[in-house]
């Protein structure tokens, strides 16, 4: 442990120490090394120098803008604020896989990048990873937390609905379900809740009363918390979900979740929140009613959130903060900014991917996190990108990924459907009721309420102990099979540190960096077994691998 601090400190000393902005990497040429799989990625040797200082952002001016763009400048010089630089392509890169796919490169992925030469790869990678599994993997998990998909208590929507539900969320964002049919399933099924997975959404609410149903609509669709609401407002919503009966079946855990027009207790008018009162024709069921009138795109609430959420997603912060807290008094930071984005978003007929396109393609985007000015209101305003930590299960499957080793985890339910294989990834799990001791350690949410800060993305003492001192982190880089393929062939030290940067920050290291790594292990007597594991501890420890940045 005495030798690893020692290199921690160089190495993160060389890390703090580079402030000169610079290209992301130098050119390199396909290695010799035959003895590594493809899934580890180091072939590329850098030829002509290493980076020779800043690894993160770029001295050239952006030379070009999207109406997104000036939108955002204009605010930015409205409040006399600077703009971060442009960030390197190692920089985008990490960041475009974790906030599209929740997932970190691998060593080949991050090599063959760096190397392509192509003027518009950022663009073709883009439109690569809306294409991928891991796609429909992460933003189920997103999505997951919002609708509250867990099989225990408080939710009890029970295995069976769970894995149904699961399916559904994934298989539509597989498919690539517009935004406002998405909406309008979950709010019009009837059915069994194991053979219509959309009604879980009306089981997945703590309380199924009417009142409690509206809340849960106005949260999902709308941003809004309708508790707050004048209680004749609430009460107008409430009406639309009168007439939703939930019936048990002789099939242990089933439900069937249906519009009932012979519930005598329904109420037969409701009132929008908008104030415009409606009558339910009979046999129509209010739900339907109530969803064409929210993904109508005249709607003033339904497109304005969903824009919201996903800039939220994206850029680290709502352009409404916070996303779930759309109210009168808490104004977006930059109106036209978010009209632009609804606009975009119902010309592209409520297409999420080409949502995403428009903003991760912009330069707004693809800004350094390194603010150029102390002006507290940068992150705000969009001046830079904002820097957070990784998500608990995209975290733990970054560090798997780049040892090599896989994670076990534990679920209270003593029925079927909870085993979990060896190589499950954490942002495929369907239940929030199956988790593992570093997922909880790490902020979790327990999907109880469907608000986005129910996930506590909060750095604490007890975790940066773990991430340190922790047998499971030290089995994981010590017995991980990819630092075994590393040290198989006859590599030299510098070759190491290479592949391993490339694995876990998804870059070269810097001259001072990789300085710093030889100058270590000149010292002592360690093996290069002990210095590749010592170079690998200090970099998962690294903010750069812990944080989006």
């Amino acid at each position: 442990m005495k030798t690893y601090l020692i290199l921690s400190l160089l190495v993160l000393a060389a890390m703090r120490g580079d402030a000169a902005p610079a290209s992301a990497a130098a050119p390199g040429t396909l290695s010799e090394n035959k003895n590594v799989t493809p899934s580890m990625g180091v072939y590329y040797k850098p030829q002509g120098g290493l980076v020779k200082a800043n690894p993160y952002e770029v001295s050239a001016s952006p030379t070009r803008q999207s109406r997104l763009d000036e939108l955002v400048m204009k605010k930015l010089q409205q409040k006399g604020i600077q703009p971060s630089a442009p960030c390197s392509e190692a920089v985008f890169l990490r960041r475009v896989y974790l906030d599209l796919i929740g997932t970190v490169p691998t060593g080949k992925e991050a090599a063959d990048y760096l190397l392509d030469g192509n003027p518009d790869k950022r663009r073709l990678l883009v439109d690569r990873l809306l294409q991928r599994d891991e796609y429909a993997d992460y933003w189920s998990m997103k999505w997951c937390d919002l609708l509250r998909v867990k099989a225990e208590f408080p939710i009890n929507l029970w295995p069976n609905a769970v894995q149904a539900y699961h399916y559904w969320i994934r298989a539509s964002l597989r498919q690539n379900m517009t935004y406002d049919k998405f909406a309008r399933e979950l709010l019009t099924g009837n059915g069994s809740n194991f053979r219509v997975p959309q009604v879980n959404f009306f089981r997945a609410t703590q309380n199924k009363n009417p009142q409690g149903v509206a809340q849960v609509v106005a949260l999902t669709f709308m941003g809004t918390r309708a508790e707050n609401w004048p209680k004749d407002k609430l009460k107008g919503m409430a009406a639309f979900f009168s007439q939703i009966t939930f019936k048990s079946t002789t099939e242990w855990k089933e439900e069937i979740v249906y519009y009932d027009a012979s519930n005598t207790n329904a109420v037969m008018t409701g009132v929008f929140p908008d104030g415009t009162q409606v009558k339910f024709p009979a046999g129509r069921d209010p739900r339907a009613i109530f969803a064409d009138w929210l993904i109508n795109p005249k709607n003033p609430w339904f497109t304005r959130n969903i824009a919201n959420r996903a800039w939220s997603w994206l850029l680290g912060r709502g352009i409404i903060h916070e996303p779930d807290d759309v109210r009168s008094d808490n104004p977006p930071v930059n109106p036209e900014l978010l009209d632009y984005l609804e606009k975009e978003l119902i010309a592209a007929n409520y297409d999420i991917k080409q949502l995403f396109r428009v903003i991760v393609n912009s330069q707004t985007y693809q800004r350094t996190c390194l603010p150029k000015t102390k002006n507290p209101d940068v992150e705000a305003y969009f001046a830079c990108y904002t820097l957070r930590r990784l998500e608990a299960e995209v975290m733990i499957d970054a560090l798997n990924q780049v040892t090599g080793t896989t994670e076990k985890y534990f679920s209270p339910i003593p029925e079927p459907f909870t085993f979990i294989p060896d190589d499950q990834r954490s942002i495929a799990l369907s239940d929030a009721s199956i988790t593992s001791p570093f997922m909880e350690m790490f902020g979790r949410p327990p999907r109880d309420t469907g608000l986005e800060n129910e996930r506590n993305n909060k750095s604490t003492t007890g975790q940066n102990l773990h991430m340190l001192n922790s047998s499971h982190v030290q089995r994981k880089i010590e017995q991980g099979k990819n630092l075994q393929y590393l040290l198989q062939s006859k590599n030299s030290i510098r070759d190491i540190a290479n592949g391993l940067y490339l694995m876990i920050l998804s870059r070269w290291p810097t001259e001072a960096e990789s300085r710093s790594i030889a100058e270590y292990s000149q010292m002592g007597h360690a093996t290069q077994r002990e210095v590749a594991i010592d170079v690998a501890w200090a970099l998962v420890n690294s903010a750069e691998f812990e944080y989006r940045h």
